[in-house]
């Protein structure tokens, strides 16, 4: 019989110590270490809790030899999805998708799970059947191919795994998954490390994709050792604001696409519902124009986006000027506040700002850069802007306006929604093919000012 070990692991970030002790050396972080059992007498892998147990070679292969054309990506039918992931599920992929409580994960992946043409494996170890069947009744009244099964030993879900065949599988959530080769309590690093491994080795030799949804933390990364992250395929993150109803499906890691597209959401009574065209949407309708608003154009991915910038300018009361932004980076913030009054001669250091991107989004894309200094500029003299004018362009140090990339996309979904004209930066080329929208070329910030 093999000896029993144990071994002390911070329940924070997952760093291995050999002994006890009140703070981590990694995170700082306090009475967060706790011991583990990291070996027992028990051994074995996801096939033990199989039926039947194959055995199986692996082989070296040319590169040449290997065929992917058997295994074609699975279609989600969400179109959502599928844009974020590169065009479907890949088989024997291991996706993990994370968020905050309440955000709506388990609704999302219910309904691609009610949706797909397939048979699936939905597995929750948070919710009864009963409660995931009222959920699924609000979302799709009937499905014929989603089997729903609530269990936490994850040899006993390889066993229904064995007799189902499903050719999907969602798992809900792998904090509550618990193996029998650990003796460790579930949630716990060991156990998260276990669960996951068993899950990864079932994915690959089936080439069955698994789903996992997992908790976060406080500090919003998600619950248990960043190893989890670096053994699946894919991380995504589910985002926005529970007092909002838009939600952000965005992809932090991608094995298979790009790491750069983001699904967009409505969340409703009867479940999610795909945002088709964002910009009309994250556009609020007004009929009378106010001052500190600006469209900007920008980039999410492939997809073009225009996002409301709305800015507040105020004589600062408590002596120390305020800045704050919901949305976008602060720091950036800050620095066109300096260039403002650098180069343009705009008094702002005496005066609180505060920005919002509306909609509940952030951008990092450097192009909204000129639509927040005009929302700044509208917001200081309390003059609104000429509606219908929209903005894509970075601003330097030096107060010139850098050009963008992918500007024809830029232009093109700008003259889709009906604006008259697009501030750009001098430097931009453009086809010379004609376009409905006038383009109005800037190349320093001054310029801006007087068109303004």
């Amino acid at each position: 019989m093999a000896k029993v070990k144990s071994a002390f692991y911070c329940q924070n970030c997952g760093a291995h110590y050999s002994k006890w002790q009140g703070q981590c050396n990694s995170c700082k972080s306090w009475n967060t270490i706790a011991e583990e059992l990291i070996q027992t007498s028990k051994k074995g892998d996801w096939k033990s809790g199989s039926k039947q147990e194959k055995q199986r070679i692996s082989k070296p292969l040319k590169i040449s030899e290997i065929d992917t054309t058997k295994n074609p990506r699975l279609d989600s039918k969400d179109s959502e999805v599928n844009r974020v992931l590169g065009g479907g599920i890949v088989p024997g992929s291991l996706i993990l998708l994370g968020g905050e409580p309440g955000i709506g994960k388990s609704t999302l992946m219910l309904q691609i799970s009610l949706k797909l043409p397939f048979k699936t494996l939905y597995v929750s170890g948070e919710e009864s059947q009963k409660q995931i069947k009222l959920r699924a009744q609000r979302i799709s009244p009937d499905s014929n191919h989603c089997y729903v099964l609530t269990e936490t030993n994850t040899q006993l879900i390889f066993s229904q795994i064995e007799s189902l065949k499903p050719d999907i599988v969602v798992i809900d959530s792998i904090q509550t998954l618990q193996s029998d080769f650990l003796e460790a309590s579930a949630g716990s690093i060991s156990q998260i490390k276990q669960t996951t491994s068993e899950l990864m080795k079932f994915a690959k030799e089936t080439s069955t994709p698994v789903i996992l949804i997992g908790h976060i933390t406080k500090d919003g990364t998600i619950a248990g050792p960043k190893i989890l992250e670096h053994m699946v395929d894919v991380v995504l993150q589910f985002e926005g604001d529970r007092n909002h109803i838009f939600r952000i499906l965005r992809s932090h890691k991608n094995r298979f696409g790009s790491t750069h597209e983001i699904g967009i959401y409505e969340m409703l009574g009867d479940g999610l519902r795909q945002v088709q065209n964002p910009s009309d949407v994250l556009i609020s309708k007004k009929d009378k124009s106010l001052s500190g608003n600006a469209i900007a154009v920008t980039l999410e991915g492939m997809r073009p986006l225009l996002v409301e910038v709305q800015a507040l300018v105020s004589t600062a009361v408590y002596g120390t000027p305020q800045r704050s932004t919901t949305g976008f980076n602060s720091k950036r913030l800050n620095m066109l506040l300096a260039v403002l009054e650098k180069r343009a001669g705009f008094r702002l250091g005496a005066k609180d700002v505060f920005l919002n991107i509306t909609g509940g989004l952030r951008v990092d894309d450097p192009a909204i850069d000129l639509a927040v200094v005009a929302a700044i500029l509208s917001s200081n003299n309390d003059s609104a802007l000429i509606k219908n004018y929209c903005f894509a362009g970075e601003v330097g140090l030096s107060g010139e306006i850098r050009p963008v990339q992918r500007l024809e996309q830029r232009i093109m979904e700008a003259e889709k929604l009906g604006f008259d004209a697009i501030f750009i930066s001098k430097q931009n080329k453009l086809s010379s093919k004609a376009k409905k929208i006038q383009i109005i070329l800037l190349s320093k910030i001054e310029d801006l000012i007087e068109h303004l």
